[in-house]
């Protein structure tokens, strides 16, 4: 039975041929691409850091916001503290774009994630070539084989990979590759239920020495007290933001700057 995920990548796959077909030696344009910034150094904080998302839509809740301007929204979230600022690009569910990551990357200083179903080497070629210094790789999303060979070229492209999972079964096969960033969507993109027990089932069996990343379903600052307390490093956020009055005042309650 086909799931949303399935879904969502046979998309994905059929907008990346198109992308092929118009430019078939993408990976010749490596060359050009902007020094990489070390997303792991800017996540590693004593304080719990913040992704920031700029979001437009999402499978589950539909249109978020109207954003007319992402690089200016991105500029906000990086004044009010944000370590990290996350683009998604994923076109059919999401209403992403890779225009949305290129005018944000002009506009800020801070790492950029590239927030997508990354399922083949041109998108991380693609990825580092529009100035990401981080890529997603869902678990849920991927073989093992698959997942160990985008690892390794993102990593030798001197990206660092944030490695997403919703289950421990998903975990074990992330630790299986030696990752340095893990994160836990408590949102299961098969069926897009939200578990809510997720980040204190599998938060606590991530190893201390990697990063931890909490994704998904957060909007009070009572919520990433606990998750700091389940020993996550940073939060993704991203519908609380882009439906806040004030994006720039969630983030300074959130992060507990106020």
């Amino acid at each position: 039975m086909s799931t949303v995920l399935d879904s969502i990548i046979k998309g994905v796959r059929e907008d990346l041929a198109e992308r092929k077909k118009l430019n078939p030696n993408l990976e010749s344009e490596i060359k050009y691409a902007t020094p990489v910034k070390n997303a792991e150094q800017a996540l590693s904080k004593k304080d719990i850091s913040i992704i920031a998302e700029v979001k437009r839509s999402s499978p589950s809740k539909g249109e978020l916001a109207q954003i007319s301007d992402p690089a200016k929204l991105a500029k906000e979230y990086e004044n009010a503290g944000a370590s990290v600022v996350s683009v998604l690009t994923e076109e059919r569910r999401f209403k992403g774009s890779i225009s949305d990551f290129k005018e944000v990357r002009k506009n800020i200083s801070i790492p950029m994630l590239r927030k997508d179903f990354i399922v083949d080497e041109y998108q991380i070629y693609e990825s580092r070539i529009i100035g990401a210094d981080m890529q997603l790789l869902i678990v849920a999303a991927l073989f093992k084989d698959q997942l160990k060979d985008l690892y390794q070229l993102g990593t030798e492209l001197g990206m660092a990979s944030l490695f997403e999972v919703h289950s421990l079964e998903e975990l074990e096969t992330a630790m299986s590759l030696s990752p340095k960033i893990v994160g836990v969507n408590s949102r299961n993109l098969k069926t897009l239920e939200v578990n809510p027990d997720a980040f204190f089932e599998i938060l606590p069996k991530i190893p201390e020495s990697l990063l931890k990343v909490a994704e998904s379903g957060i909007s009070k600052r009572s919520e990433v007290e606990n998750l700091e307390k389940l020993g996550a490093n940073a939060i993704l956020v991203g519908e609380t933001l882009v439906r806040a009055e004030s994006p720039s005042v969630a983030i300074t309650e959130l992060l507990g700057s106020l």
